[in-house]
């Protein structure tokens, strides 16, 4: 049975641990204001460019002409995973969530025989997949220096993709994230970047509503990297805020279950003391009677 001292050092230390906690919980809360500000308010903007070019892509079809980011290699033997996760942790299951949806697609495509490499954006990904997955790492983006997701971030990664993608080192490109859709809702995503891929719902009419001039073809291949560092941008705001929404979610849970601890040590705190006082009144009392 522990001794006096050491409950009220362990209430003590739990103590420190909930301040710390609740400290975390306000700095998520006022951070994902903002994330989720952003994250909002970029969706209209992917959503309509996402229609543009699904309309131009839906007239274009299956033209010798479409752009190589369209109509992709004609092939289906490399893929590779772009897996966005934290740098930080201590935000519950966001991490790992992430990583199960990217680990269960690559063990699937191992089995189907497919290359599978693995592009990292965030360092907690990165540690969880290193373990079976380590030998698949082709890259990795380390984004803990910056202080605010800008579109240029984005565009570097994006560059990168297309860099990659023009030199042959794969066919198929997918990002997994985190769609955020409330402070205990965040959804883990995967979505095809390469080669582009629309739903044929967001174009409807699009071609029959406007003209274009230069051809459809020409359009698309000037849009098509802007729209894939638009759809990399949107992942990084939705993780943003998906981080910011879960941690502050963990923090609270850990508060609270930090003040049901410190109700549970203080009550066996007393019981210790109470059993104490009794013991050195009975050795009073014994003693008194022995003289």
């Amino acid at each position: 049975m522990p001794s006096l001292k050491d409950l009220k050092n362990r209430i003590e230390s739990v103590k420190s641990t909930r301040k710390i906690t609740k400290a975390m919980q306000m700095v998520a809360a006022a951070k994902l204001r903002r994330a989720q500000e952003a994250a909002e308010s970029a969706r209209p903007y992917a959503e309509r460019m996402n229609a543009v070019m699904s309309g131009l892509a839906a007239s274009v079809g299956g033209s010798d002409s479409a752009p190589r980011l369209l109509a992709g290699t004609g092939e289906d033997k490399t893929h590779l995973l772009v897996v966005m996760t934290a740098e930080r942790g201590l935000c519950g299951g966001f991490n790992s969530s992430i990583v199960k949806l990217a680990r269960a697609k690559a063990n699937e495509l191992i089995k189907a025989g497919k290359t599978v490499k693995i592009l990292t954006v965030g360092k907690k990904g990165r540690e969880q997949l290193k373990r079976d997955l380590g030998n698949h790492f082709v890259a990795h983006v380390d984004l803990s220096e910056v202080k605010k997701l800008g579109y240029d971030n984005a565009q570097g990664i994006a560059r990168d993709l297309i860099h990659r993608f023009d030199a042959g080192e794969f066919d198929v490109a997918t990002i997994f994230f985190n769609r955020f859709e409330s402070v205990i809702s965040q959804i883990p995503t995967a979505q095809q970047v390469i080669p582009a891929k629309f739903d044929a719902e967001e174009g409807e009419g699009a071609s029959t509503l406007y003209d274009y001039e230069p051809s459809e073809e020409e359009i698309l291949a000037d849009l098509l990297p802007r729209g894939l560092a638009t759809q990399v941008f949107t992942a990084l705001l939705e993780n943003g805020a998906s981080e910011q929404g879960a941690r502050m979610s963990a923090m609270d849970n850990a508060t609270r279950n930090a003040g049901d601890m410190i109700d549970k040590l203080t009550i066996q705190f007393n019981r210790s003391r109470q059993a104490a006082i009794t013991n050195e009144l009975i050795e009073i009392i014994s003693g008194a009677e022995a003289l």
